[in-house]
């Protein structure tokens, strides 16, 4: 078992910018990898703020060359802003780092968070973060939206930010489809963790139809809010989410990744 604490950094009235949580980032992961510092975890809510992984395609940014911020962690473009409670865990791991392994403690921790406030939620193959299943596809959603013919099951170039709020990721609740309600995205630099996860409270998910949320042309996003229909608050969502967080990573059996190596014919 190892020591966690917790810094609150700052929310409501007083979000944290972006560029300055990422130079604190960076102060707290220089300090965990000299051992000055157990591992930590920063929590906080910024401005609306997009910013785009490594892996960012130019087509999925947003059409009206609204700024977006590149940073160094994995994955795709994504938006932070109020009503989402953001995570950043610097942990110092062994080496070799067991990336997938910290991701998927990343997200046990949500998934019981949502539990918590009577959300059911999982992970998809191939996806990371964490999900609100939907229905099967079909070609009418009754009660929602209505896609008789849906262009992406067929269009690999489909762009859902041209063809109306039918397609936007915020109404995929509405179509019953398959939406993210927490994003993870990380980097590790010398055996220590970056960046990690934007758990969705009561953001306004318009602030996703902008973009291509994560690259993902065919799914949308979620919050607790609208999945559970009350307000809930990051006052609320918070201890749950540090309590959950503690749970996971502070009792985890942390191993470094396995390297298969090639077997010499015999």
């Amino acid at each position: 078992m190892s020591e966690l604490r917790f810094v609150r950094m700052g929310f409501g009235a007083e979000p944290v910018e972006y560029q300055e949580a990422w130079d604190e980032q960076r102060r707290v992961h220089a300090a965990r990898f000299a051992d000055e510092i157990p591992d930590t975890v920063l929590l906080l809510e910024h401005p609306p703020v997009y910013t785009a992984g490594r892996r960012t395609e130019e087509s999925e940014r947003p059409l009206d060359g609204t700024p977006v911020i590149d940073v160094d962690r994995g994955g795709k473009i994504t938006w932070h802003g109020p009503g989402q409670l953001v995570g950043y865990p610097i942990q110092k791991l062994p080496r070799p780092v067991d990336v997938v392994a910290h991701v998927r403690r990343l997200e046990e921790a949500l998934i019981r968070t949502c539990a918590e406030f009577g959300l059911e939620t999982t992970r998809v193959e191939g996806r990371s973060g964490v999900w609100v299943l939907g229905e099967p596809k079909q070609a009418t959603a009754l009660g929602g939206l209505s896609l008789d013919l849906d262009p992406r099951l067929t269009d690999d170039e489909f762009d859902p930010r041209m063809n109306g709020p039918e397609y936007a990721p915020s109404n995929a609740g509405q179509r019953r489809e398959d939406r993210k309600i927490a994003a993870i995205g990380i980097r590790v630099a010398k055996g220590v963790t970056m960046h990690g996860f934007a758990l969705n409270v009561n953001p306004d998910n318009k602030w996703f139809d902008r973009i291509i949320p994560c690259g993902i042309r065919d799914a949308g996003v979620a919050s607790l809010s609208n999945e559970l229909g009350r307000d809930v608050t990051i006052e609320e969502v918070l201890p749950v989410a540090e309590r959950h967080l503690r749970d996971v990573l502070e009792n985890a059996d942390l191993r470094p990744r396995v390297i298969e190596t090639e077997k010499t014919p015999a």
